[in-house]
């Protein structure tokens, strides 16, 4: 029962600290995760991760940079980006529905890097898993793919953080549960993107 108590008592902590933050101007990070919503059509509505460069990826807009925004600043980015849409100014909340992880491993002994899946993923978002693991295993962090997700055409995104340059590396992931076979399996590093997109129209 203590154990409970105590649990509660610091999962209100850290929202009234969450709540805070909002107030006082929280600015976006890598890793955040934010709920858009869109008045005028909720097909819209959606939840994006926050990568590793401040960016996020919204339709009609294509990728936005909201990295060191506030939350009233990203709505507004928002609005403008898809207004030519609309008969009138669309009305876009934006809330920060996931803080990121800045957990500290402590005594696990483990060595662990941060990756992140985004996409037609059950659970999209910033993962830990262990240093030297491959493209494969992080995918077993995604808890599965949704009805829409384009199996062919998984890409892993990584940037070079002395260049910038982007390297792209893709996976055929219904020819691998065919065949048992890949080409490709690269070895994880800080910062990889996993993206799993959305079916195209007849895939």
């Amino acid at each position: 029962m203590r154990f409970l108590i105590l649990t509660f008592s610091a999962l209100i902590a850290a929202l009234v600290i969450g709540t805070q933050a909002m107030a006082q101007g929280y600015r976006i990070q890598a890793g955040d995760v934010l709920a858009i919503d869109v008045v005028e059509d909720p097909t819209l509505n959606r939840e994006a991760l926050v990568l590793p460069g401040g960016t996020i990826s919204f339709p009609i807009i294509g990728t936005l940079s909201v990295g060191g925004l506030t939350v009233d600043q990203v709505q507004t980015r928002i609005a403008n980006g898809i207004a030519s849409n609309f008969s009138v100014m669309p009305k876009v909340f934006v809330s920060v529905s996931a803080l990121a992880s800045q957990e500290v491993l402590e005594e696990s002994g483990e060595d662990l890097i941060s990756i992140y899946l985004i996409g037609e993923v059950v659970t999209p978002g910033v993962h830990q898993i262990a240093r030297g693991s491959r493209l494969l295993q992080g995918l077993s962090l995604s808890g599965g793919f949704t009805n829409f997700a384009a199996l062919k055409r998984i890409q892993l995104r990584r940037v070079n953080p002395k260049t910038s340059a982007i390297t792209v590396v893709k996976l055929d992931y219904r020819a691998l549960t065919k065949n048992g076979v890949i080409p490709q399996d690269p070895v994880l590093i800080e910062g990889d993107v996993i993206i799993v997109p959305q079916r195209r129209l007849f895939e």
